[in-house]
């Protein structure tokens, strides 16, 4: 196999995978240690990924990179569905309800099936919550729903409603259930985001709450970014699509949280 054939298929490893190790594609390619990590440097110069101990990982990866909603609209579609379906069934049919939606494209999955909720007894009431602008526009849609908007300085990359006014706001809420993404879910760093003002707006909903759900899919698992907002002990439920790894799964366990697969 030619190095530039070689540099294409380890780009895509890295793009699939996220984290590729050095060891690993010795034997899978059959070279040395030492030309791995020549055809990893020359990569990176490329900018096609980032060098770590003991490997490479993708440049998406780096703690404070973030894709903008709209990127991230089309990533792992599939999987968002599947984790709205789930999360749907986990708001309660009660004559009053309230729920807060955190921005992002996984809970957006859930505004939109929101769009079609109707009240199972006449007079019924799911009062919706959200700090996300496209959301808000998505959910006003549907007239059988009562709907807040968490009112602050927008941030342009995600559409969100963030800042002091709003975690001050949601300071003075307590809604039965909060709806919340992550970029990351860790073992030992727990929920973050790359953005430190996201991060404290997320950390207000968290605290807020009387039910924390999360809705991650399984790209987020074991992935690490920039600002912690939330330890596994401050999460009630983690909505998923694949099965924690062995380590991450007993962390979870051990603070209590309830995994959902969908």
């Amino acid at each position: 196999m030619f190095a530039e054939e070689r540099h294409s298929r380890i780009a895509e490893l890295v793009s699939a995978q996220g984290r590729v190790g050095v060891n690993d594609l010795a034997e899978l390619f059959s070279i040395t240690q030492e030309t791995v990590r020549r055809d990893l440097a020359a990569l990176e110069e490329a900018g096609q990924l980032r060098r770590v101990h003991g490997g490479a990982v993708s440049v998406d990866r780096l703690t404070r990179s973030e894709l903008s909603l709209s990127e991230r609209q089309s990533q792992h579609l599939d999987e968002k569905h599947r984790i709205a379906t789930a999360a749907l069934a986990l708001i309660p049919n009660v004559p009053r309800a309230s729920i807060l939606l955190d921005s992002g494209t996984t809970t957006a999955a859930l505004a939109e099936r929101l769009t079609s909720w109707a009240p199972v007894n006449t007079g019924d009431e799911l009062l919706v919550i959200t700090n996300s602008l496209p959301m808000a526009a998505t959910l006003s849609t549907n007239t059988h729903l009562l709907l807040d908007i968490v009112g602050g300085r927008v941030r342009g990359l995600t559409s969100a409603v963030v800042g002091a006014r709003a975690t001050e706001q949601l300071g003075a809420l307590r809604p039965d259930i909060a709806f919340i993404g992550t970029n990351g879910l860790h073992t030992d760093f727990g929920l973050s985001t790359p953005d430190p003002v996201e991060a404290a707006t997320k950390t207000a909903m968290v605290r807020a709450a009387r039910q924390v759900i999360v809705l991650a899919d399984a790209s987020k698992l074991g992935t690490e970014t920039l600002v912690r907002f939330a330890t596994l002990e401050e999460i009630d439920t983690l909505v998923t699509t694949a099965e924690p790894s062995a380590e991450l799964a007993a962390a979870l366990a051990a603070a209590g949280v309830e995994v959902v697969i969908a």
